[in-house]
């Protein structure tokens, strides 16, 4: 798995950082992205301070969770009453599994626009708006309520080889490096139903209507990070962080372009599969 941060771990700026993700993505975690950002020295905190205007203001988050709801997307065959049960969901599960649904489909289409912001900036691209400083929509704009907090992951080192190989299929890599979504390690409280779910997912992901929506997602992400980042404040002084770290990071952010549109779109079929 890449590198990360742990909440727990954080102290000082990368604290304050992860504090301000929290109430802004609202949700009660800090995702792996920024997690992983943090394990670079240096690199959460440019990247917050030449990004984090976007997000105060709300505009970064409304315009990718704009994008995210206006998706067509593929079927998922609901499931009965009887079926969850007998995959070990119960009645008080059907609601976990809902919110956690929920908590990724809500951060999902904000990260695809910090790191489509973020790659312009490594690409070379530099936005030329106002000075930083408190504009009147960052003071107005309020993020909605926070989710409930989640579960904790499925360590999958830690899990039997029947589960690992159903978490590790539903995973992807970079460089070499397995990477599961934590939407998968939290589901995978439940093995019977994350072993279900890989079995109807994995047809799912190569299908053209999962392939459509996707691109769907995907165009209209990169149409808004290419309207809001002109406006960003240009770049303070504060130094860059090493240019031969760069490859590494948008490898990552390309783990996450592949990624992130799948927990937007499977978060919905799944939260929608409960019946």
């Amino acid at each position: 798995m890449l590198a990360e941060l742990s909440e727990d771990a954080a102290q000082g700026p990368v604290a304050e950082i992860y504090g301000e993700i929290r109430r802004l993505w609202a949700v009660p975690y800090v995702s792996s992205l920024q997690r992983h950002l943090a394990t670079r020295p240096g690199w959460l905190e440019w990247a917050w301070a030449a990004l984090g205007p976007a997000f105060l203001s709300g505009q970064a988050q409304t315009a990718g969770w704009r994008v995210a709801a206006d998706l067509d997307l593929p079927k998922l065959q609901p499931l009965t009453t009887a079926a969850l049960r007998n995959l070990g969901v119960a009645t008080a599960d059907e609601k976990v599994i809902a919110e956690v649904c929920a908590g990724f489909v809500r951060v999902a289409p904000v990260n695809l626009m910090f790191s489509g912001l973020l790659r312009r900036l490594l690409n070379g691209e530099r936005p030329a708006g106002p000075s930083p400083g408190p504009s009147p929509a960052a003071v107005a704009w309020q993020p909605p309520k926070v989710l409930p907090a989640l579960p904790r992951l499925v360590d999958i080192a830690a899990a039997d080889a029947d589960l690992r190989a159903v978490l590790l299929q539903l995973g992807t890599g970079v460089d070499g490096t397995p990477f599961v979504p934590g939407l998968y390690l939290i589901l995978a409280r439940w093995p019977a139903y994350i072993a279900h779910l890989g079995g109807m997912l994995a047809p799912l992901g190569a299908a053209p209507e999962t392939a459509a929506a996707r691109a769907a997602l995907l165009a209209g992400i990169d149409g808004a990070v290419a309207e809001l980042f002109p406006t960003l404040p240009a770049l303070s002084e504060q130094e860059m962080p090493a240019p031969d770290e760069f490859p590494a990071v948008l490898a990552a952010l390309d783990m996450y372009r592949r990624t992130s549109p799948e927990m937007v779109i499977f978060g919905r079929l799944i939260a929608g599969a409960l019946g």
